[in-house]
């Protein structure tokens, strides 16, 4: 569905908040404004099929532009305020966008992207002016009418490009219009979590992200109002939960260890009885972590795993992760299949490559018939994975295990870091841990814990020796740590995703160095 039709019945309603500012945009201001850009894109020559991007901050404008291109038939490309310049400008010239959309807040990197782009003919601020762009404000007080046609466009995602240069995630439009049903991420909220107009959706995380915009928008399609952080701090979103009474929010599970930090009396100061759902993905969450938030905040919590890619997706609920703690659900999207390496099923509780089957190939990878045809089975073309590792016990659960790409291979043995990770997640003297294989002469690989101290704790040979005692009292022996590094920051994304290969890279060029 579309906002324009909680316009018409509630125009006053508040679409978007930001947490912070409390800067408010009504469904009627969102419905205006965003029919408003569609039809002046129109005038600029746009048509169904063409590309925007958008390059911002958590900014109220961002919606906007996003409905605008769902009812142009646009494929819509938020971009990562966090690249450089080069790599901006890359994406916008990959996904053959024909607007570029940023937001004055990033006022230097949109002068620095504008440069590196002379032959993009529309290029818009919204907010402060930035040198080389047009007024976004002058393009909407021209006006327009609704455009006759509008039918639905689709988002077109970046991968985080953790492993090298981002991939851009191309689906297929639906064949529907912007204000017809159809959407399957609008249904999956609708029906599975009962959405509606009664809720209020918290959202803490970076809207360039595939799922912050894609539940906003899911949100907004059925009536809800979006509750937008600038920018996440732990005891901030308990605040907006209180303040706003989130009844829905979503989280990554770095999060979630943010708010476990927090001093006890800071945890205990704010009300979350308005909580009916905290949903949480993109990265796994390690066991304690989970048990501790449901002890916290009671069974609310809801994870899915799925993948930028939209292949498939499984669900679990918090009564059912307590009768299998560590999964990940069952397959609600696509028929779920564990694979060897030369694409056999494997049996339950046997570690394999994590794929989806459906009818149809779901996405490709833009303008790379590489590697869309390395994401698929071997056998089956229309079984998709995206590098994931995993195994179903006997009711058909997911585990995950770790990415394909990050298993440390020991003296021939796999080992899985994010099984040290979850072990050394709550330790109480770690703010943040990664895990990696480093290079060794007899062994091939070692493994190696990075880990960044909470502060006030100093690092030394002797919490290095503890570290490693700890996870050898609760893991196998042969898992654990040979050598322990203390760093002051461990590099991740906005989104918490760990990113992994930079830190391979740094021991792979300049060797290790241990505690």
């Amino acid at each position: 569905m579309y906002p324009g039709i909680h316009a018409k019945s509630n125009p006053d309603k508040p679409a978007v908040i930001l947490a912070g500012s409390g800067q408010t945009v009504t469904y009627g201001e969102l419905d205006r404004r965003s029919t408003v850009l569609a039809s002046a894109m129109h005038r600029l020559g746009l048509r169904k099929g063409d590309g925007i991007a958008i390059l911002a901050d958590n900014a109220a404008e961002v919606f906007e532009i996003y409905w605008a291109g769902m009812q142009s038939g646009f494929y819509i490309t938020p971009v990562n305020k966090n690249l450089a310049a080069d790599e901006v400008a890359y994406i916008v010239t990959d996904c053959d966008a024909k607007v570029l959309f940023v937001s004055g807040a990033l006022s230097g990197l949109g002068a620095d992207v504008r440069a590196l782009l002379p032959t993009l003919t529309h290029a818009y601020a919204f907010g402060d002016a930035i040198e080389g762009y047009e007024s976004y404000s002058d393009l909407l007080s021209e006006g327009g009418i609704p455009l006759v046609d509008r039918p639905r466009g689709a988002d077109m995602m970046y991968s985080s490009g953790t492993t090298g240069r981002p991939k851009g995630i191309r689906s297929a439009m639906l064949p529907i219009q912007v204000d017809q049903p159809g959407d399957p991420i609008v249904g999956l909220l609708g029906h599975m979590f009962k959405v509606g107009p009664d809720d209020v959706y918290l959202q803490p995380a970076p809207i360039y992200h595939a799922a912050p915009l894609k539940w906003s928008g899911a949100v907004h399609a059925l009536g809800g109002t979006v509750v937008m952080m600038e920018k996440f701090d732990a005891e901030g979103a308990l605040a907006a939960i209180e303040k706003y009474g989130a009844t829905i929010a979503q989280f990554v599970p770095t999060m979630f260890v943010r708010m476990l930090q927090l001093p006890e009396d800071v945890r205990t100061r704010y009300d979350h009885s308005s909580l009916r759902l905290a949903v949480h993905a993109a990265a796994p969450c390690p066991p304690e972590v989970k048990q501790a938030m449901i002890d916290w905040w009671g069974p609310v919590l809801f994870e899915y795993y799925g993948s930028t890619e939209q292949n498939g997706m499984t669900f679990v609920s918090s009564a059912e992760w307590l009768r299998k703690p560590g999964s990940v659900g069952k397959a609600v999207v696509g028929d779920l299949h564990i694979c060897d390496e030369e694409g056999n099923e494997s049996n339950p509780g046997d570690i394999g490559t994590v794929y989806f089957a459906r009818e149809t190939m779901p996405f490709v990878y833009h303008k790379d018939e590489k590697k869309t045809d390395e994401a698929r089975h071997p056998h089956h073309p229309t079984w998709t994975s995206v590098g994931d590792l995993g195994y179903v016990d006997d009711d058909g659960y997911l585990f995950l295990t770790d990415r394909k790409s990050f298993v440390i291979i020991s003296g021939g043995v796999n080992i899985y870091p994010q099984e040290i990770e979850n072990v050394l997640a709550m330790h109480d003297k770690i703010f943040d841990i990664a895990v990696i294989g480093v290079p060794d002469a007899e062994m091939g690989q070692s493994v190696k814990a990075v880990v960044q101290l909470k502060p006030g704790v100093e690092p030394s040979d002797e919490l290095g020796q503890e570290i490693i005692e700890y996870v050898r009292a609760r893991i196998a022996r042969f898992k654990a740590p040979r050598s322990v590094d203390f760093v002051d920051e461990l590099p991740r994304t906005p989104t918490g995703k760990l990113v992994k290969r930079q830190l391979e890279k740094s021991y792979q060029v300049q060797g290790a160095v241990s505690s």
